[in-house]
């Protein structure tokens, strides 16, 4: 409400009025603050009039759930999840939708999903899965129907589900890895599981496998998925080691690596020179830092596309078959990985 007073030059108890439809502001003050609502796709809770007059009803909503596993209370400053949010909101403009953005506590999680819902039916439920459970998921089902989940899947459940291809990606990189010729693998794994994660590991752990190469237990670290800046646990594991380091850690994700990076820096190490580094997500700053991060993209834009797209079908009644869907990942070689000799 800060943000549309200021686009509007006005005060926040002139949005308040504007958006609950109540008296108290001159017409032109009420379709001005009404038009950047629309243009911004900014809709919050309680304006269940406004839209009944004003025609706010093309409305779409963004739920996560929020202080549970990586999806802090301020998540959406995180890189990987601001771009994704950033594609979604695009792509609801695009379409002629406002986009409801709902930060759920989550020790509140079903009461104010249903509070939502309640006082706005949305025309469908885009749902960040990255930290639920089946349960929090059917829950929200419930309330919404037409609802697609994106960032986990849950293969028996019936439901829409979009994901990326954490599997492969993460084979991709493995395979990248032997061919360089690096067997001494180091993996740098969340402190905080969830699907995305897991599924990693197991393709990560399948590429290996396949070439012979084991993952010694010494060699798999474990760190916060949310801090960029050095972590004393990692650097007192390596201290650990002695001489004894891998040539090459694999990162669960993009933040993992340049911490990563950063905790060996550190300690002496130099990327690639001493040891290679190689992430997961591409986010913008895997090529902000020095030097640049080896690491999977993930299709951000795909994965908003059919999500909205797959939204907007259900409310149109276009489409009636759940599906999930596995968006396809590849590997960005940049500067933190090198080729060294088969001993």
């Amino acid at each position: 409400m800060t943000d549309i007073a200021k686009m509007a030059n006005v005060s926040k108890a002139a949005v308040s009025l504007a958006l609950s439809g109540k008296p108290g502001i001159s017409d032109e003050t009420r379709a001005k603050i009404l038009a950047i609502v629309k243009e911004t796709g900014y809709l919050p809770r309680a304006m269940v009039k406004a839209d009944q007059v004003y025609g706010l009803s093309r409305t779409l909503r963004f739920v996560a759930c929020t202080n549970s596993g990586i999806v802090s209370d301020h998540f959406y400053q995180q890189p990987f999840f601001m771009e994704l949010i950033h594609h979604i909101e695009e792509q609801c403009r695009a379409n002629g939708y406002s986009l409801f953005f709902s930060s759920v506590p989550y020790d509140q999680f079903e009461q104010t999903v249903e509070e939502l819902e309640t006082e706005h039916k949305s025309n469908g439920i885009l749902l960040l899965g990255t930290n639920l459970s089946r349960q929090q998921i059917e829950m929200v089902e419930r309330k919404q129907p037409n609802l697609v989940v994106i960032d986990t899947c849950i293969e028996t459940m019936d439901a829409n589900f979009i994901v990326m291809n954490n599997k492969m990606g993460a084979y991709q990189a493995g395979k990248y890895l032997l061919d360089l010729g690096h067997r001494q693998i180091g993996y740098v794994q969340s402190n905080s599981r969830m699907y995305n994660f897991d599924s990693r590991k197991q393709g990560f752990l399948q590429a290996l496998s396949e070439e012979g190469v084991h993952l010694p237990e010494k060699y798999t670290f474990t760190v916060s998925p949310t801090v960029v800046s050095s972590q004393e646990e990692l650097k007192n594991s390596f201290m650990r080691l002695e001489d004894d380091v891998p040539t090459v850690l694999f990162c669960e994700c993009d933040y993992i690596a340049i911490s990563t990076m950063k905790s060996l820096y550190e300690m002496g190490y130099r990327v690639p020179d001493d040891i290679s580094i190689i992430g997961f997500d591409n986010i913008q700053e895997s090529r902000i830092v020095t030097p640049e991060l080896t690491t999977v993209h993930v299709e951000k834009l795909k994965i908003a596309e059919l999500a909205i797209a797959k939204l907007i079908a259900g409310a149109d009644g276009r489409e009636q078959v759940r599906s999930k869907m596995w968006i396809d990942t590849h590997l960005v070689i940049r500067d933190s990985c090198r080729e060294i000799q088969v001993k």
